[in-house]
């Protein structure tokens, strides 16, 4: 065979694999909204930069009929490229092919792409759409998504790992995205579920359809195990992309500065318009945000989940930081179960990879309450404190109005360490609230009063002036500085710029043991 002929072999082969599982099929998922694999990744990366691995790569079983059937790519394309120029892993599993099951072959190309991304300090984007395991296939399809996983555990906090739900995603599959850092769901067309609703009917006879159990809106707002719910494939893929822009290639790295117009010096006095000195009045912590960061910079992380806390990436001055803020919107800013969770693993996140954390703090205190106590919110809670204790990232932090009980401890106080603590005029630092403290303290001496209510007023402002204001955490040094709102921004930025090269070794052990 001339060298011709092997080339237009060669051509024919490659063709062939890269037509999936065939015209028909290709068209079918076209009607359901979905791209397919290859499709995904020429969205997703810079045009042109993909570069294709193991394409020939086919299974050896024989079993249950695998050794007559044609599997393509064994329904998984892998290979690197670029996101505005940096590279990255990927790999999409192709639904044409045998539903994008998962079997022993298939799973090893998936290996090979985050090994690479392992040793070249580069991210890992796994598109998953895949009807789970290869039945076909028995022990080696398990062992296979066990492989994934093992290389999950061990990608963590080295290189970043993002997975993309855009199609189902059941039984054992789910487990890779879980360990995963970032997960995106599509809305009406994501699923995830450990077993699906038949199963579920059969073993406790609850009736319930699949969007409702395991679609993007379920776990984008119940479960939480979705960081990102967008409506449609291209605003999935275009958010990782954005999502990229604030993160490091590895653990080593620093996140890419980029030129900042907006004036680091900018006055932020229209915080005095939206945050009442009165602590009982709400407002939208993502509207300060929204002042002090970088024009337009605020990536929302988990919007629709534990709306009580708010987390995501901004700017300052061009630098990538990791916000956590409680939300006075919603359940007064109170730390409870969800949010603890929510707020502790973003923490845990951003110290591995190098990205400052900026606090924003009003919080009354953790939620009260039998289902709380009941669901352990005293374990979920202190992986709050776990996390911010643990985190060796420079830690800002706003005291912005009230901050009381083990809440204020929590939320990035100086006593989990804190590099920097501001706090505003009207901010109210305490064991607990005014009205709450001075009900204890002088109950007895309300209760004979020939005016009580008069008293208990009298009580409460003396208890504010004298013992829940700033100053006297400022005198203990717990506050660095009380700074007036329109400062907010420029000493947010100038403290980042003088923390930004901190350095700080971690404790020499195994590692600790969260309370999970």
């Amino acid at each position: 065979m001339s060298v011709d002929d092997r080339e237009h072999e060669l051509v024919e082969k490659k063709e062939k694999i890269q037509l999936g599982g065939g015209e028909k099929r290709i068209e079918k998922q076209h009607s359901k909204g979905k791209k397919t694999a290859r499709e995904r990744i020429e969205y997703l990366l810079d045009d042109g930069s993909f570069i294709e691995l193991n394409m020939f790569v086919e299974n050896r079983s024989t079993s249950l009929g695998m050794d007559e059937k044609e599997v393509p790519g064994e329904g998984v394309v892998v290979g690197y490229g670029t996101i505005d120029e940096r590279l990255v892993y990927v790999y999409a599993q192709d639904f044409t092919v045998m539903g994008g099951s998962v079997g022993e072959a298939h799973s090893e190309k998936i290996q090979a792409v985050m090994d690479l991304a392992m040793k070249n300090g580069a991210p890992i984007i796994g598109l998953n759409d895949s009807g789970g395991a290869r039945i076909n296939e028995g022990i080696d399809a398990l062992n296979g998504y066990g492989e994934i996983f093992y290389r999950n555990t061990k990608a963590s906090g080295v290189v970043p790992q993002i997975s993309a739900i855009l199609g189902p995603c059941a039984g054992g599959a789910v487990y890779s995205p879980a360990i995963t850092d970032f997960i995106f769901m599509v809305d009406h067309t994501s699923k995830m579920f450990i077993t699906g609703p038949s199963v579920v009917k059969s073993v406790t006879g609850e009736e319930v359809s699949a969007e409702d159990l395991g679609g993007a809106a379920a776990h984008s707002i119940k479960s939480g195990v979705a960081h990102f719910m967008e409506d449609n494939e291209e605003a999935a893929l275009d958010k990782i992309r954005l999502l990229l822009s604030y993160i490091p290639d590895n653990y080593k790295e620093e996140p890419k500065r980029i030129k900042s117009a907006d004036n680091p010096g900018r006055s932020t006095e229209e915080i005095a318009e939206i945050v009442h000195e009165n602590p009982q009045k709400s407002y939208d912590v993502r509207d300060v945000i929204n002042i002090i960061a970088d024009k337009d910079s605020f990536l929302e992380v988990q919007p629709y989940f534990a709306k009580n806390a708010v987390i995501g990436f901004a700017r300052l001055n061009g630098r990538s930081i990791g916000i956590v803020a409680n939300q006075p919107n919603f359940l007064a800013g109170t730390l409870n179960i969800d949010a603890s969770t929510k707020i502790a693993r973003f923490i845990r996140f951003l110290d591995s990879f190098n990205i400052p954390i900026v606090s924003l703090v009003d919080v009354p205190g953790y939620m009260p309450g039998t289902e709380q106590e009941y669901g352990g919110v005293i374990r979920h809670g202190a992986k709050v404190l776990y996390a911010y204790s643990e985190a060796t990232v420079p830690k800002l932090t706003l005291i912005m109005r009230k901050a009381y009980g083990g809440a204020y401890i929590a939320m990035g106080s100086r006593s989990v360490r804190a590099d920097l603590v501001y706090a505003w005029p009207i901010a109210e630092i305490a064991v607990m609230g005014p009205e709450g403290a001075a009900n204890i303290i002088y109950r007895k001496e309300i209760a004979k009063a020939e005016n009580p209510d008069e008293l208990r007023k009298q009580k409460i402002d003396d208890y504010r002036d004298n013992f829940a204001n700033p100053y006297i955490a400022a005198k203990r040094g717990m506050i660095n500085d009380v700074i007036k709102m329109e400062e907010t921004r420029a000493k947010l930025i100038n403290g980042l710029e003088m923390m930004i090269n901190k350095k700080e070794d971690s404790q020499d052990k195994k590692h600790g043991n969260i309370p999970l």
